[in-house]
């Protein structure tokens, strides 16, 4: 009872403290704090923007034969043809997951005024991410002909961070060929690819888990782009953040040290990182002493990854000390060294200590973003809970986001509360957060875990549908399904057709008595003497 009632303060001050504390003081907004139309708070924009954009998503949930009726629709709207650029972007990120509406819709807007380089940089990351790679490129060419610019000069419109987006495409769908060969095309719109640039490529392969292949380029690609401690530091971060493997990064940060390059803040932050998620308390420490005793001055995110590698290691007092010694050296706490401090607090279960850092958070002028929700949401225990967050979250302007309704969703279908399960999948829809493919692949999976296996099937068809590729396991999950079902319609059916034949009379038939085999023969007077064999490392009755 005592945590339901912190609980029920707790979404209380979420929403009356952030506003309170606005008053005297500068607040700082972390970057999940800005408003958008999904939740109604389009700050900042005519209420003609909005009032169009709820007519626009109103006109494709409208939709039930597909683009060719939304392009029609979208013809007779009556929006204002000079629609403005935060306007047609506000849209795409709407139908971001909805790839097809998304450039009905973009097209439609073309034909009213020429697009701005934004608008094809949204566009381009809508094909990007459904891998519509082909179409991305016809824009890119559109755009290099200047034909959209409408100025008549014939300018083109690519810019370094137009190809820079298609790397990062090609990098997320693990097309590293690809990322490699877009970057080499830089020259072919007339751009030097510099130091910068080639980081860039680094970064975005690194991002989306291809770190071997962003060393692998770094080490050859040293006679042109010169080792620097960024260049390694990108690479180091891969295997400490993102692959979090601390065998690759101590190998990492020993290449440095072989090869003269000097480690600054970020490269201790990036190893002090790895080791804290890897639970090595002694190896942070390590690490930490060492850094002082080379005068290398740590900053914030030196101390974020410490007070993380604290408070896991359940050293709450003294992960709370250390923040203090960073306001007594200069360095104010920032959000994501209050969301580490409140994240560890909450996986072990310390609710009132966790209120009482966010209390602190809030009376310095921070503002909760989504990592400090998905912590608390953690650790409710009931629906009404976190549907009361939920709508906590909203109110304060951090709208819940893909990761926010797909941890809910997996926590409903662990619970099995699956009423649930299809509020939380409506409201997503409703907020603006279309249902991608992460989320189908959660729901499927968690429909299929409750034996809800009919509706894991519709689901799985209405993915297939909006052109969603599902991961092998689901798909032999529901195949393996499908033909199981299959097979017990067809016994069903034999035994119904050998039902009605044994009401016949039995003339002329003659009962056929199979032959066992010696195995099944001697198995009552011998019944151990099944023989095992072992084949590639498994076991096997002899057959």
């Amino acid at each position: 009872m005592r945590n339901i009632s912190r609980l029920k303060w707790l979404c209380t001050i979420m929403v009356e403290k952030p506003y309170g504390v606005m008053i005297g003081m500068r607040v700082r907004v972390g970057a999940a704090q800005t408003h958008s139309f999904a939740t109604g708070a389009y700050s900042g924009k005519s209420r003609d923007d909005a009032d169009a954009i709820k007519m626009i998503v109103d006109l494709r949930s409208s939709c039930s034969s597909g683009c060719v009726e939304l392009k029609k629709k979208l013809e007779q709207c009556g929006v204002a043809a000079s629609a403005s650029t935060e306007l047609v972007v506000e849209i795409l990120s709407r139908f971001r997951n909805d790839w097809e509406s998304a450039f009905t819709f973009f097209l439609w807007a073309g034909k009213q005024r020429p697009h701005s380089v934004r608008e094809y940089h949204s566009m381009i990351s809508i094909l990007g991410k459904m891998r519509k790679f082909d179409t991305a490129w016809a824009l890119i060419d559109e755009m290099r002909s200047g034909s959209c610019s409408g100025s008549g000069s014939g300018s083109s419109l690519v810019t370094p961070q137009t190809l820079l987006l298609m790397i990062r495409k090609y990098s997320c769908a693990h097309d590293v060929g690809r990322a490699i060969h877009t970057f080499y095309a830089y020259k072919r719109f007339a751009f030097e690819a510099g130091m910068d640039d080639f980081q860039g490529l680094l970064s975005a392969l690194c991002r989306y888990k291809n770190v071997p292949e962003a060393e692998h380029l770094l080490f050859c690609n040293s006679h042109v782009f010169p080792f620097n401690t960024k260049s390694f530091n990108i690479i180091l971060n891969g295997w400490s953040n993102i692959i979090v493997s601390p065998r690759h990064a101590d190998r990492i940060w020993t290449e440095m040290t072989n090869r003269g390059v000097p480690h600054d803040a970020i490269s201790y932050s990036c190893l002090i990182s790895c080791h804290s998620k890897s639970s090595n308390l002694t190896k942070v420490l390590n690490i930490f002493r060492r850094m002082n005793k080379m005068n290398v001055e740590p900053d914030t995110k030196v101390y974020n990854a410490l007070i993380f590698a604290l408070g896991k290691a359940g050293l709450f007092k003294e992960a709370s000390n250390l923040m203090k010694t960073m306001q007594e050296k200069g360095l104010a706490p920032n959000i994501v060294t209050y969301n580490s401090l409140i994240k560890t607090l909450c996986k072990a279960r310390e609710i009132d200590q966790a209120t009482h850092i966010l209390h602190d958070m809030l009376h310095h002028g921070l503002v909760p973003t989504i990592r400090t929700y998905h912590a608390f949401f953690r650790i409710l225990s009931t629906g009404d809970q976190v549907f009361e967050l939920l709508e906590k979250m909203k109110n304060t302007g951090c709208p819940p986001n893909t990761d926010t309704y797909i941890m809910l969703i997996r926590k409903f279908c662990r619970w099995r509360q699956l009423d649930n399960v299809f509020k939380i999948w409506s409201q997503m829809s409703e907020n603006g957060v279309g249902p991608d493919r992460s989320s189908y692949i959660v729901l499927i999976h968690g429909l299929f875990l409750n034996a809800k296996l009919e509706e894991a099937h519709k689901y799985y068809m209405e993915m297939k549908d909006r052109h969603y590729l599902p991961e092998p396991r689901t798909e032999e999950m529901l195949q393996a399904w499908l033909s199981g079902k299959q097979t017990s319609k067809f016994q069903t059916t034999d035994g119904e057709v050998d039902q009605v034949d044994c009401t016949q009379p039995a003339t002329n038939t003659k009962l056929v008595i199979p032959k066992k085999s010696p195995q099944e023969k001697h198995f009552r007077r011998q019944p151990e003497s099944r023989k095992v064999v072992r084949e590639r490392g498994f076991s096997f009755w002899e057959q």
